[in-house]
Protein backbone atom coordinates (compact mmCIF):
# COMPACT_ATOMS: atom_id res chain seq x y z
CA UNK A 1 0.00 0.00 0.00
CA UNK A 2 1.03 3.45 -0.72
CA UNK A 3 0.91 6.74 1.60
CA UNK A 4 -1.64 9.15 0.16
CA UNK A 5 -3.54 12.26 1.21
CA UNK A 6 -6.40 11.91 -1.12
CA UNK A 7 -4.94 11.02 -4.28
CA UNK A 8 -1.92 11.90 -4.26
CA UNK A 9 1.23 10.50 -2.09
CA UNK A 10 2.63 12.05 1.20
CA UNK A 11 5.38 13.61 -0.58
CA UNK A 12 2.94 15.44 -3.07
CA UNK A 13 3.52 12.94 -6.33
CA UNK A 14 0.34 11.31 -8.19
CA UNK A 15 0.20 7.79 -7.20
CA UNK A 16 -0.03 6.62 -10.41
CA UNK A 17 3.06 8.01 -11.19
CA UNK A 18 5.01 5.68 -9.03
CA UNK A 19 2.92 3.03 -8.84
CA UNK A 20 5.11 0.86 -11.76
CA UNK A 21 8.21 1.05 -9.34
CA UNK A 22 6.36 -1.06 -6.42
CA UNK A 23 6.61 -4.39 -8.20
CA UNK A 24 10.66 -3.88 -8.97
CA UNK A 25 11.35 -3.96 -4.89
CA UNK A 26 11.66 -0.54 -2.72
CA UNK A 27 9.20 2.02 -3.71
CA UNK A 28 11.75 4.67 -2.70
CA UNK A 29 14.39 3.32 -5.17
CA UNK A 30 11.92 4.86 -7.76
CA UNK A 31 11.46 7.86 -6.11
CA UNK A 32 14.20 11.25 -7.30
CA UNK A 33 15.96 12.21 -4.17
CA UNK A 34 14.32 15.22 -4.29
CA UNK A 35 11.00 13.20 -2.95
CA UNK A 36 13.32 10.83 -0.38
CA UNK A 37 14.38 13.90 1.48
CA UNK A 38 10.78 15.30 1.67
CA UNK A 39 9.56 12.03 3.45
CA UNK A 40 11.57 12.63 5.72
CA UNK A 41 10.25 16.05 6.15
CA UNK A 42 6.86 14.63 5.75
CA UNK A 43 4.76 17.12 7.17
CA UNK A 44 3.30 16.34 10.91
CA UNK A 45 -0.51 15.41 10.37
CA UNK A 46 0.60 13.30 7.50
CA UNK A 47 2.49 9.99 6.64
CA UNK A 48 5.67 8.82 5.07
CA UNK A 49 8.86 6.89 4.62
CA UNK A 50 12.14 6.45 6.10
CA UNK A 51 14.78 4.33 5.10
CA UNK A 52 16.31 2.21 7.15
CA UNK A 53 19.96 1.35 6.49
CA UNK A 54 19.38 -1.34 4.29
CA UNK A 55 16.77 0.71 2.51
CA UNK A 56 13.93 -0.77 3.55
CA UNK A 57 11.41 1.75 3.55
CA UNK A 58 9.76 1.88 7.11
CA UNK A 59 6.07 3.38 6.48
CA UNK A 60 4.97 5.98 9.39
CA UNK A 61 2.24 8.29 10.11
CA UNK A 62 2.27 11.39 12.25
CA UNK A 63 -0.15 13.13 13.86
CA UNK A 64 -0.31 16.64 16.15
CA UNK A 65 2.03 19.19 17.17
CA UNK A 66 3.60 19.13 20.73
CA UNK A 67 5.99 16.59 22.90
CA UNK A 68 6.40 13.26 20.67
CA UNK A 69 5.45 9.92 21.53
CA UNK A 70 6.54 7.15 19.41
CA UNK A 71 4.04 4.31 19.13
CA UNK A 72 5.74 0.56 18.79
CA UNK A 73 2.98 -1.81 17.89
CA UNK A 74 3.15 -5.54 18.54
CA UNK A 75 3.09 -9.27 16.37
CA UNK A 76 1.84 -9.31 13.58
CA UNK A 77 0.25 -5.81 13.73
CA UNK A 78 0.56 -2.21 12.20
CA UNK A 79 0.43 1.13 13.59
CA UNK A 80 -3.43 1.12 13.01
CA UNK A 81 -3.29 -0.34 15.85
CA UNK A 82 -2.67 2.33 18.20
CA UNK A 83 -4.92 5.05 16.20
CA UNK A 84 -7.59 5.11 19.63
CA UNK A 85 -4.44 6.50 21.74
CA UNK A 86 -2.50 8.52 18.78
CA UNK A 87 -6.09 10.06 18.33
CA UNK A 88 -6.59 10.64 21.98
CA UNK A 89 -3.18 11.99 22.70
CA UNK A 90 -2.66 14.00 19.60
CA UNK A 91 -6.17 16.04 20.19
CA UNK A 92 -4.68 16.93 23.84
CA UNK A 93 -1.84 18.26 22.63
CA UNK A 94 1.37 15.76 21.64
CA UNK A 95 2.70 14.93 18.49
CA UNK A 96 2.26 11.32 17.98
CA UNK A 97 4.00 8.97 15.47
CA UNK A 98 3.48 5.32 15.09
CA UNK A 99 5.48 3.29 12.23
CA UNK A 100 4.52 -0.13 10.44
CA UNK A 101 7.19 -2.59 11.26
CA UNK A 102 9.41 -3.94 8.29
CA UNK A 103 7.39 -6.82 6.74
CA UNK A 104 3.92 -5.45 8.13
CA UNK A 105 1.60 -3.29 6.65
CA UNK A 106 2.76 -0.57 4.86
CA UNK A 107 6.56 -0.99 5.73
CA UNK A 108 8.76 -2.41 2.88
CA UNK A 109 8.41 -7.05 2.10
CA UNK A 110 11.90 -7.66 3.55
CA UNK A 111 13.13 -10.64 3.49
CA UNK A 112 15.99 -10.32 5.53
CA UNK A 113 16.13 -8.22 9.23
CA UNK A 114 13.96 -9.72 11.31
CA UNK A 115 15.37 -9.63 14.83
CA UNK A 116 15.79 -7.03 17.18
CA UNK A 117 18.82 -5.66 16.65
CA UNK A 118 17.24 -4.36 12.93
CA UNK A 119 14.06 -3.77 14.33
CA UNK A 120 15.86 -1.16 16.97
CA UNK A 121 18.25 0.29 13.85
CA UNK A 122 14.90 0.85 12.84
CA UNK A 123 13.74 2.81 15.04
CA UNK A 124 16.86 4.38 15.68
CA UNK A 125 16.38 5.48 12.03
CA UNK A 126 12.42 6.86 12.31
CA UNK A 127 14.04 8.71 15.91
CA UNK A 128 17.07 10.13 13.92
CA UNK A 129 15.50 11.14 10.47
CA UNK A 130 12.72 12.76 12.50
CA UNK A 131 15.11 14.34 14.50
CA UNK A 132 12.87 13.51 17.82
CA UNK A 133 14.07 14.13 21.27
CA UNK A 134 12.48 14.32 24.23
CA UNK A 135 10.55 11.30 23.16
CA UNK A 136 8.12 9.19 25.27
CA UNK A 137 8.71 5.46 23.36
CA UNK A 138 5.41 3.24 24.13
CA UNK A 139 5.56 -0.27 22.85
CA UNK A 140 3.01 -3.01 23.01
CA UNK A 141 4.01 -6.86 23.55
CA UNK A 142 6.69 -7.62 20.48
CA UNK A 143 6.81 -3.69 20.43
CA UNK A 144 7.96 -3.58 24.01
CA UNK A 145 11.38 -6.05 22.71
CA UNK A 146 12.00 -2.89 19.86
CA UNK A 147 12.22 0.25 22.83
CA UNK A 148 14.14 -2.26 25.13
CA UNK A 149 16.65 -3.50 22.40
CA UNK A 150 16.53 0.28 21.26
CA UNK A 151 17.39 1.25 24.68
CA UNK A 152 20.18 -1.13 25.24
CA UNK A 153 22.08 -0.20 21.97
CA UNK A 154 21.66 3.85 22.11
CA UNK A 155 20.96 4.32 25.10
CA UNK A 156 18.03 7.49 26.20
CA UNK A 157 19.86 10.50 24.63
CA UNK A 158 16.78 10.76 22.65
CA UNK A 159 14.19 9.76 24.67
CA UNK A 160 12.60 11.03 28.03
CA UNK A 161 10.28 8.22 29.12
CA UNK A 162 8.92 4.48 28.31
CA UNK A 163 5.88 2.88 28.38
CA UNK A 164 5.84 -0.95 28.15
CA UNK A 165 2.58 -2.71 27.59
CA UNK A 166 1.62 -6.16 27.22
CA UNK A 167 5.49 -6.41 26.82
CA UNK A 168 7.32 -10.05 25.65
CA UNK A 169 10.51 -9.11 27.84
CA UNK A 170 13.04 -10.17 29.48
CA UNK A 171 12.31 -13.16 27.94
CA UNK A 172 9.65 -15.09 26.78
CA UNK A 173 10.99 -18.56 26.06
CA UNK A 174 11.85 -21.06 28.73
CA UNK A 175 15.49 -21.90 29.32
CA UNK A 176 17.66 -23.07 32.42
CA UNK A 177 17.56 -19.55 33.20
CA UNK A 178 14.15 -19.05 33.32
CA UNK A 179 12.07 -21.57 33.96
CA UNK A 180 9.00 -19.78 34.08
CA UNK A 181 9.13 -19.03 30.34
CA UNK A 182 7.27 -20.84 27.78
CA UNK A 183 8.25 -23.95 26.43
CA UNK A 184 10.10 -24.04 22.83
CA UNK A 185 7.41 -26.66 21.59
CA UNK A 186 4.47 -23.77 22.11
CA UNK A 187 6.24 -21.27 19.41
CA UNK A 188 6.56 -24.58 17.24
CA UNK A 189 3.31 -24.62 17.30
CA UNK A 190 2.55 -21.09 16.18
CA UNK A 191 4.87 -21.29 13.35
CA UNK A 192 3.39 -24.41 12.29
CA UNK A 193 -0.17 -22.91 12.16
CA UNK A 194 0.42 -19.49 10.33
CA UNK A 195 2.83 -21.44 7.52
CA UNK A 196 0.08 -23.53 6.99
CA UNK A 197 -3.01 -21.48 7.31
CA UNK A 198 -2.35 -18.20 8.31
CA UNK A 199 -5.58 -16.78 8.02
CA UNK A 200 -7.28 -18.96 10.42
CA UNK A 201 -4.52 -18.60 13.04
CA UNK A 202 -5.11 -15.23 13.34
CA UNK A 203 -9.04 -15.91 13.33
CA UNK A 204 -8.32 -18.16 16.29
CA UNK A 205 -6.37 -15.31 18.08
CA UNK A 206 -8.79 -12.90 17.43
CA UNK A 207 -11.97 -14.94 18.84
CA UNK A 208 -9.49 -16.29 21.64
CA UNK A 209 -6.66 -14.69 24.06
CA UNK A 210 -5.83 -11.74 22.33
CA UNK A 211 -9.06 -9.60 23.56
CA UNK A 212 -9.91 -12.54 26.14
CA UNK A 213 -12.95 -13.22 23.99
CA UNK A 214 -13.04 -16.81 24.71
CA UNK A 215 -13.12 -15.69 28.67
CA UNK A 216 -16.92 -15.80 30.69
CA UNK A 217 -18.74 -12.60 29.87
CA UNK A 218 -16.45 -11.06 27.52
CA UNK A 219 -17.93 -8.48 25.42
CA UNK A 220 -15.72 -8.12 22.61
CA UNK A 221 -17.58 -6.87 19.17
CA UNK A 222 -17.35 -8.54 15.85
CA UNK A 223 -16.04 -5.93 14.23
CA UNK A 224 -12.84 -5.33 16.68
CA UNK A 225 -12.04 -9.11 16.16
CA UNK A 226 -12.36 -8.39 12.12
CA UNK A 227 -10.06 -5.26 12.47
CA UNK A 228 -7.52 -7.76 14.25
CA UNK A 229 -7.69 -10.28 11.70
CA UNK A 230 -7.19 -7.76 8.65
CA UNK A 231 -4.11 -6.12 10.56
CA UNK A 232 -2.83 -9.60 10.72
CA UNK A 233 -3.15 -10.50 7.14
CA UNK A 234 -1.05 -7.27 6.15
CA UNK A 235 1.78 -8.62 7.26
CA UNK A 236 4.16 -10.58 5.02
CA UNK A 237 4.74 -14.41 5.64
CA UNK A 238 8.42 -13.98 5.55
CA UNK A 239 7.96 -11.62 8.67
CA UNK A 240 5.39 -13.34 10.55
CA UNK A 241 7.01 -16.69 10.46
CA UNK A 242 11.12 -14.51 11.13
CA UNK A 243 9.50 -12.67 14.23
CA UNK A 244 7.98 -15.36 16.08
CA UNK A 245 11.66 -16.69 16.84
CA UNK A 246 12.52 -13.32 17.61
CA UNK A 247 9.83 -12.12 20.37
CA UNK A 248 9.83 -15.52 21.72
CA UNK A 249 13.90 -16.29 21.71
CA UNK A 250 15.23 -12.87 22.19
CA UNK A 251 16.77 -12.45 26.15
CA UNK A 252 16.29 -8.40 26.67
CA UNK A 253 17.43 -8.81 30.43
CA UNK A 254 20.63 -6.45 30.12
CA UNK A 255 18.66 -4.03 28.02
CA UNK A 256 16.16 -3.54 30.71
CA UNK A 257 19.44 -2.69 33.05
CA UNK A 258 19.95 0.36 30.57
CA UNK A 259 16.59 1.95 31.56
CA UNK A 260 17.39 5.02 33.57
CA UNK A 261 14.24 7.24 32.85
CA UNK A 262 11.09 7.13 34.20
CA UNK A 263 8.83 3.80 32.79
CA UNK A 264 5.75 2.53 33.13
CA UNK A 265 4.81 -1.04 32.88
CA UNK A 266 1.06 -1.86 32.19
CA UNK A 267 0.05 -5.51 31.91
CA UNK A 268 -3.28 -7.69 32.13
CA UNK A 269 -3.67 -9.46 34.90
CA UNK A 270 -4.92 -11.91 33.19
CA UNK A 271 -2.78 -12.05 29.59
CA UNK A 272 -2.77 -15.42 27.79
CA UNK A 273 -0.24 -14.17 25.33
CA UNK A 274 2.05 -12.70 27.39
CA UNK A 275 1.48 -14.30 30.70
CA UNK A 276 2.30 -11.32 33.16
CA UNK A 277 4.49 -13.66 35.85
CA UNK A 278 7.37 -14.06 33.34
CA UNK A 279 7.11 -10.85 31.78
CA UNK A 280 6.39 -7.71 33.52
CA UNK A 281 6.39 -8.63 37.11
CA UNK A 282 10.31 -9.77 36.28
CA UNK A 283 10.82 -6.57 34.35
CA UNK A 284 9.74 -4.55 37.20
CA UNK A 285 12.51 -5.70 38.93
CA UNK A 286 15.19 -5.42 36.41
CA UNK A 287 14.31 -1.37 35.56
CA UNK A 288 14.94 1.13 38.54
CA UNK A 289 12.41 2.57 39.59
CA UNK A 290 9.82 1.36 37.53
CA UNK A 291 5.99 1.83 38.08
CA UNK A 292 3.45 -1.17 37.72
CA UNK A 293 0.55 -0.91 37.13
CA UNK A 294 -1.60 -4.40 37.07
CA UNK A 295 -5.24 -4.32 35.19
CA UNK A 296 -7.24 -6.72 36.70
CA UNK A 297 -8.90 -9.35 34.67
CA UNK A 298 -7.56 -7.37 31.17
CA UNK A 299 -5.93 -9.91 28.49
CA UNK A 300 -3.49 -8.95 26.19
CA UNK A 301 -4.76 -6.24 23.74
CA UNK A 302 -6.00 -4.11 27.17
CA UNK A 303 -5.13 -1.07 24.35
CA UNK A 304 -9.11 -1.84 23.56
CA UNK A 305 -10.66 -3.37 25.76
CA UNK A 306 -9.21 -1.68 28.92
CA UNK A 307 -9.82 1.97 26.28
CA UNK A 308 -10.56 4.26 28.69
CA UNK A 309 -8.10 3.28 31.55
CA UNK A 310 -5.30 3.00 29.62
CA UNK A 311 -5.80 6.43 27.54
CA UNK A 312 -6.05 8.24 31.04
CA UNK A 313 -2.99 6.44 32.21
CA UNK A 314 -1.09 7.49 29.17
CA UNK A 315 -2.35 10.60 29.61
CA UNK A 316 -1.05 10.99 33.17
CA UNK A 317 2.41 9.64 32.60
CA UNK A 318 3.13 11.43 29.53
CA UNK A 319 2.34 14.71 30.80
CA UNK A 320 4.14 14.24 34.24
CA UNK A 321 7.35 16.51 34.58
CA UNK A 322 8.68 14.59 37.49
Amino acid sequence: MLPHTGSRTAVGIDRRSVLAGVGTGCLLAALPSEAKSAIQRSPRGSSGYVLARDSTHIFFKDWGEGPPVVFSHGWPLNADAWDDQMHFLASRGFRCIAFDRRGHGRSGPAWNGHDYNTFADDLKGLLDQLDLRDVTLVGHSAGGGDVARYIGNQGTGRVAKVVLVSAIPPLMLKTADNSGGVPLAAFDSIREAVSSDRAQFYHELAEGPFYGANRPGANVSPGIKDALWLWCMQVGLRAAYEGIRAFSETDFTQDLKRFDIPTLIIHGEDDQNVPIANSALRTAKLVPHAALKIYEHAPHGLMVTHKDRFNADLLGFTKRTA
